[in-house]
């Protein structure tokens, strides 16, 4: 049958491996949804139809089966009124009927087993369906902490950028500091040297004036003059 052909796959699919492969799972569910309540609407449609063909031949295998009873029971009534002929004429009929019958169960048997493989692939795509359903606000749950795990490991990300910014600011700072430091103390030094010799200069004259003037107020009160000398 051609419905069997076109869905097998289906009998073969694996859910959940297709949400194991899916790179985007929240589309993947919302599409394997979309999918198959799509297919279970053909496959129901079908297995109706396949059921119906079911249950014909069933009833045409069981009248087929009466018909051969009633021809039986003719035929010993038949001999019993002993009208021989009537009663060949129903064995005929019922051989007739047998070899109808063979054929009616070969097509029983097939339409039976067509039936049971639409009812599986039906009741398969049921409980597939179902699955996802109870599934999906769980795993779309999942997806939107996994996204907001995302986003905190980007800001962290981010703070650990912005510390290392602030660390090689204050390593900057600490060097124009030193280099401040550097300059100033250059600047101390250079201004200090002439101001050291400025003042040795003046120690020196001021400090021989006042020797003299000792020594002439000494030799004033001693009655004595350079002259004298």
């Amino acid at each position: 049958m051609g419905i069997l052909s076109r869905f097998k796959d289906i009998m073969a699919s694996n859910i959940n491996a297709l949400l194991d492969k899916a790179e985007d799972p929240e589309k993947m569910i919302d599409q394997c949804l979309r999918n198959l309540t799509s297919d279970l609407a053909k496959v129901k449609q079908e297995t109706a139809a396949v059921m119906a063909q079911e249950t014909a031949a069933k009833r045409d295998l069981d009248e087929c089966q009466e018909q051969i009873n009633k021809m039986q029971s003719y035929a010993i009534k038949a001999v019993e009124a002993g009208n021989e002929e009537d009663a060949r004429k129903f064995l005929a009929e019922k051989a007739s009927l047998s070899a109808k019958l063979v054929s009616l169960q070969d097509t029983y048997t097939v339409a039976t087993d067509n039936a049971s493989k639409m009812r599986a692939m039906h009741d398969k795509l049921t409980n597939d369906i179902k699955e996802i359903e109870m599934r999906k606000e769980s795993i779309k749950s999942k997806l939107a902490v996994a996204k907001a795990q995302e986003r905190v490991n980007s800001m962290t990300s981010s703070i650990a950028d912005s510390n290392n910014s602030i660390a090689s600011f204050e390593k900057y700072e600490q060097l124009a500091n030193k280099k401040l430091d550097q300059a100033n103390a250059m600047a101390q030094l250079n201004s200090s040297e002439p101001q050291e010799t400025l003042r040795d200069l003046t120690n020196k004259y001021a400090g021989g004036a006042d020797i003299d003037a000792e020594l002439e107020a000494l030799k004033a009160s001693l009655g004595k003059t350079t002259s004298a000398e």
